[in-house]
């Protein structure tokens, strides 16, 4: 007679800027065993109170927390969550895609450029030689030039127009961090109440996105703090190593509450990170994921400083780094190219196929919403070498799929000229989907293309790594699981370099 034993159980969460996700998952295997997904509103500026109450209802569509066994949590980065002494949240939160603190990060980057050159440094008082200056100083202090996405820029905003509500910040944290410390059964407290928020807690990755902590050194900037608050005396969250469990566990009455020993919560991370580790990237690996916008992510092993500031210098998940670039226009281009020619994303790419590398001379330089990776935010979508001859659907198809592609590779070769090992190109996210992309891909880019089945790969990151710090808790050497990844299929192709160059060319 046989007896059965019952998996132990982990939870990933994504608490994206559209939804949370809740995966409950065999921490042996990374199969999935029950999932529930819950909506977040709209807008730049959201309530966190509406993440705990999506992150609530797609637990309870998944089936529950009780007997799971430890739980991480991945989120949109660079989110702003301002607590004040009774962990009550100050203000609506502003996110990643929120811009309007576009000049607090041009005034943080002026700022730190207005010293004279040092070394080989750009010398020179015009305002071209302090912005350069600006952002080698930061990429060299944090690993990323500031933009309106990063958290300090955002703070910086709060400080200039709402001074009474940066006199209340007591703790500042990400949408992950504070999540996670929800989980925890912490939240805002009555009058004389200990709000815990030394409790607080969050990873490399995610805090690599604020502006205000170098990875390289694993320490923050509170200096950084300073110039925008005038006083660091503000909790930040600590920040765990890659499988380092946190001081506190979940409340049973959210989650682990049928586990003996309760359930472990993990450090969590930002997005990107997640998905990476969620596809067990590792060094050489490159990942392309189209969506509404296009981002290049590879691991590397030791930081990399890009001092133009087009790279953002992330930290990953498990000790490395992660040097990315964004694309502001992604998948958004083949939708162009639809309603342009009134056609299915099929019917485009047929007409693609029927066209030859380089569509007949015509090239798109796809910025429609302007750009951020070249920086060019007032530049607009244009074609170029139209003639008569050349001018047919078919061409016309096909230029807007190799002007997605190019962009991409724009951003695979910051990427590579930074000296990040590219072994292989992972291709993920809706755009994805798309016939034309993935047999075109391999001859732009000039290499073999892997195409890993469409998942949740943000969440089966978190879940992997609440599946490692179990690992970790019997024995301290433990490596990550080795969860098996569909893969739908590679792509092969001849490389089309005269495709890529024309782009480059005509890009300018």
């Amino acid at each position: 007679m046989t007896t059965s034993t019952a998996p132990v159980l982990v939870a990933g969460v994504d608490t994206s800027t559209q939804s949370c996700k809740v995966r409950v998952t065999d921490a042996a295997t990374g199969r999935l065993v029950r999932f529930g997904q819950a909506k977040h509103p709209e807008g730049t500026s959201v309530n966190p109170e509406a993440w705990w109450q999506a992150f609530l209802e797609a637990a309870e569509q998944a089936g529950g927390l009780a007997d799971v066994e430890a739980i991480a949590v991945g989120g949109q980065q660079h989110g702003m969550v301002l607590l004040d002494e009774h962990g009550s949240v100050i203000r609506d939160a502003l996110l990643w895609n929120d811009t309007r603190s576009a000049p607090q990060a041009a005034a943080l980057i002026r700022s730190l450029g207005e010293a004279p050159a040092e070394g080989d440094e750009p010398a020179g008082d015009d305002e071209n030689a302090i912005e350069a200056r600006g952002k080698q100083r930061w990429v060299k202090a944090v690993g990323s030039s500031p933009v309106a996405s990063y958290t300090l820029t955002k703070v910086a905003w709060v400080a200039e127009n709402e001074p009474e509500n940066a006199e209340r910040i007591a703790a500042i944290c990400l949408p992950h961090d504070w999540l996670s410390w929800r989980i925890a059964g912490y939240g805002p407290v009555a009058d004389g109440e200990d709000a815990h928020l030394d409790a607080l807690f969050t990873d490399r990755s995610d805090a690599s996105g604020t502006s205000y902590f170098d990875a390289a050194a694993n320490e923050y900037r509170t200096d950084l703090l300073d110039m925008v608050l005038g006083r660091h005396d503000v909790v930040l969250p600590k920040v765990l190593a890659p499988a380092e469990a946190a001081a506190v566990k979940a409340d049973p009455a959210i989650a682990g509450g049928d586990v003996e020993d309760g359930c472990l919560i993990a450090p969590g991370g930002g997005d990107n990170a997640m998905a990476s580790f969620g596809l067990s990237m590792s060094v050489g690996d490159v990942s392309v994921s189209l969506g509404t916008s296009g981002v290049a992510a590879a691991i590397a092993e030791n930081p990399v400083y890009d001092l133009t500031g087009a790279i953002s210098g992330f930290a990953d998940c498990t000790g490395h780094f992660l040097p990315l670039a964004c694309t502001i226009n992604g998948s958004r281009i083949l939708d162009a190219g639809r309603h342009a020619l009134g056609v299915d994303y099929d019917e485009l790419a047929e007409l693609a196929f029927a066209s030859e590398p380089g569509a007949g001379g015509i090239t798109l330089i796809p910025y429609f919403d302007g750009e951020r990776t070249p920086n060019r935010p007032d530049d607009t979508a244009r074609l170029e070498g139209l003639t008569l001859g050349n001018t047919t659907r078919e061409n016309l198809a096909r230029a807007f799929v190799e002007g997605l592609l190019c962009s991409q590779r724009d951003c695979i070769e910051l990427v590579r000229a930074l000296g990040a090992r590219i072994d292989r190109i992972l291709l993920i996210g809706g755009g994805a989907k798309s016939a034309a992309v993935r047999r075109l891909a391999p001859a732009v880019f000039g290499m073999d293309v892997t195409l890993p089945a469409t998942d949740e790969y943000v969440a089966i990151g978190a879940a992997r790594q609440a599946a490692w710090i179990l690992a970790v808790r019997d024995d301290a050497s433990a490596q990550p699981p080795a969860w098996e990844i569909s893969i739908e299929g590679r792509e092969s192709a001849d490389p089309t370099p005269e495709v890529y160059e024309a782009y480059a060319r005509r890009r300018g």
